[in-house]
């Protein structure tokens, strides 16, 4: 009887590359869903030693509330409002261009660049949403508030320095910035539809 022969083994030296090459391919070929977020700047922390209860008053016209429903209507200082119009309502609050009286008050204080400058510095949007608000609701009234602010301190900036907001130095942009802060204020979702 003959030799028995051997079966050669498999080489599976290479086999860990080609797993490993095979995963940078996919890896590097999927998409990746992004999350959505806001840029926002997170207040300081209160001190431990100060109390935090203490209560800001608020005249009733400084006061702009916003408010998102469960199915996502927007009111906006009482009344119905569509998204399109929300940036143009929250622009003639904050600037208050006639110093109309049902709009926030006008204080003249002295800013950098400017001089004597009447501003709405204690103007104060309150945004309320439902629990039942979209989330893509939410994030467009953001934006559209944001879009407010930007708007008056690209046009102001571009009266004052001929150059929109964001290529301003930083003491211009602080300069600007005090004739329109931005005073956004979101309470915590309620059920206000009883869903």
């Amino acid at each position: 009887m003959g030799k028995k022969r051997k079966t050669p083994g498999v080489n599976a030296s290479s086999s860990a590359d080609i797993a490993f090459m095979l995963l940078l391919f996919f890896l590097m070929t999927s998409s990746m869903d992004t999350d959505k977020g806001l840029p926002r700047r997170l207040p300081q922390p209160v001190p431990k030693d100060q109390k935090n209860d203490t209560e800001v008053d608020i005249k009733k016209r400084n006061l702009l509330v916003v408010l998102v429903s469960s199915t996502n209507q927007i009111m906006c200082a009482n009344e119905p409002i569509d998204i399109s119009q929300l940036k143009d309502k929250v622009k003639e609050f904050i600037a208050n261009p006639y110093n109309d009286e049902h709009l926030p008050e006008k204080t003249e204080i002295d800013v950098p660049y400017f001089g004597k400058t009447l501003v709405t510095k204690n103007h104060v949007i309150s945004l309320q949403n439902d629990r039942g608000t979209s989330y893509q609701a939410y994030i467009d009234v953001q934006n559209e508030l944001a879009k407010a602010y930007n708007e008056l301190r690209d046009d102001i900036s571009k009266n004052k320095f001929g150059k929109p907001f964001a290529d301003l130095s930083e003491d211009e942009q602080k300069a600007v910035q005090q004739i329109y802060p931005q005073k956004i204020s979101e309470a915590e979702p309620k059920n206000y539809g009883g869903n």
